[in-house]
């Protein structure tokens, strides 16, 4: 067992915002100074839960709101269990793309889901991040970004500007909500100044 007490951060934001690539530049940092680093992501981290992320991402998948939800957490309820929680225990620096907040904001926010029924299975998860990170990125910037990744898109990379804007609303009222939690980090720079914004932010959370 470590003799420091682990950490729990998360990023959160739209498509194309960054985050996947300021987790693994955050990680490396982190790495550095010698402290056990977990890099996970949602929905997946575990077998099953990357099963049912293939599912959810493909763009032939038609399933109603409240499954979509569902599914989002049957994949958090195992990834949790098998292999956040026992890090954290353990010390570790966990680091995951992607976590409850953007559930809230997709399916809760965007779709119509009730937000009060996710915030009871979000209460059943039973974990709350110690820093959650927001990229923040104006909607012509992310569909350029998509754009120039050559990726087929995913099913929420299909998304109209409407569910967009309705997510992005979604984030900056849960942020706005629990500020000691969450901080809005602009993505629009480059990486390397986002990824020293973010270094910033978490170090000094870390007291490091």
């Amino acid at each position: 067992m470590s003799g420091k007490r682990g950490f729990f951060i998360t990023f959160e934001g739209g498509e194309g915002a960054g985050k996947s690539t300021q987790a693994r530049r955050l990680a490396a940092s982190l790495a550095e100074a010698g402290r056990e680093i977990l890099l996970t992501r949602e929905p997946g981290g575990t077998p099953g839960a990357e099963a049912i992320r293939a599912l959810l991402l493909d763009p032939a998948t038609q399933i109603a709101p409240l499954a979509d939800t569902l599914l989002h957490f049957a994949a958090r309820a195992d990834h949790v269990a098998a292999v956040i929680r026992p890090a954290i225990e353990r010390g570790a620096i966990v680091i995951c793309d992607r976590f409850y907040d953007s559930t809230m904001a997709y399916q809760g926010f965007g779709m119509g889901v009730d937000v009060s029924a996710i915030a009871t299975l979000v209460r059943l998860i039973g974990l709350i991040p110690d820093l959650s990170l927001f990229m923040e990125l104006p909607e012509s910037e992310a569909k350029q970004r998509l754009i120039g990744r050559g990726l087929a898109p995913d099913r929420y990379d299909l998304m109209g500007q409407d569910m967009r804007a309705r997510i992005a609303h979604g984030f900056r009222s849960i942020a706005a909500a629990e500020p000691e939690r969450c901080v809005l980090i602009d993505a629009a720079p480059a990486q390397d100044i986002v990824a020293a914004a973010i270094l910033r932010t978490v170090t000094s959370r870390l007291g490091t």
